[in-house]
């Protein structure tokens, strides 16, 4: 066990808080919400939340400014990364000479074992990496992140997996982790064992404004193309629960 300098605040290490990834999509926002309810919202309006969002220009960047909405209508706290689109290559998210993958008939049978060409390599290892140096240079407990393994694209940094080992290494690679005051910091996926109907029951449940949204990966003049992983994913979530996407009313 790493020892703690005498120096060290032990208060900063008990203080309750959170990061949240905020995309700005249908998951992340539901994500962000029961984060915002399991610290009493709306009772509670001074929520002790850091909403953070990446800007590595995206194909879909139109979701950094619904991004923007989100976080304030919340009223927490928002900060937006600016990332070098050069570390994040091979991707249809931000290459303009590759094409984001559309109508994907694998998309639902089970048997598409490729990972498709809108995975950005290692994105959620970066962006987890920087939400938990904010989480511990703020004194947080806890990261949310809106992954999800069963309706989700194949992406590697979806899986249980990836989560369980992240936390290892945040246990590791922290000092809060290894102080032994207080619990390390750790990453919550509320969301990682839900279809998508059930993501937006739950969305309606926390009351995320879903209307807010952006999930498509090729907006065309900032609408949703239908026809993306993304899109299709949507939709087929909203049919399911038998309601219209409200993020697509005029």
């Amino acid at each position: 066990m790493v020892s703690v300098s005498d120096s060290t605040n032990k208060s900063q290490f008990e203080k309750k808080g959170a990061v949240v990834l905020l995309s700005g999509g249908l998951d992340s926002t539901t994500c962000l919400y029961v984060a915002a309810k399991e610290f009493g919202y709306p009772k509670n309006k001074k929520l002790p939340i850091l909403a953070l969002s990446f800007d590595y220009s995206q194909k879909h960047k139109i979701e950094l400014i619904k991004s923007k909405k989100i976080a304030k209508e919340l009223g927490v706290k928002h900060v937006i990364q600016k990332l070098d689109p050069g570390f994040f290559l091979g991707s249809s998210l931000t290459e303009k000479k590759i094409k984001v993958r559309k109508n994907a008939k694998s998309l639902f049978s089970g048997n598409d074992k490729e990972i498709p060409n809108t995975y950005v390599p290692g994105r959620n290892i970066l962006f987890l990496s920087f939400a938990l140096s904010l989480a511990e240079g703020h004194g947080y407990d806890s990261i949310y992140i809106g992954v999800n393994a069963l309706d989700y694209s194949g992406y590697p940094d979806c899986r249980p997996e990836f989560i369980e080992s992240f936390q290892k290494m945040a246990n590791l690679g922290t000092k809060k982790g290894v102080s032994g005051i207080g619990d390390s910091i750790q990453i919550k996926t509320p969301l990682l064992h839900l279809g998508k109907k059930e993501i937006i029951e739950l969305g309606i449940q926390v009351d995320a404004p879903l209307h807010l949204t952006h999930s498509c990966y090729d907006p065309v003049y900032g609408k949703p193309c239908g026809k993306c992983d993304s899109c299709i994913l949507r939709a087929k979530g909203f049919l399911e629960v038998g309601l219209p996407d409200p993020a697509l009313k005029s």
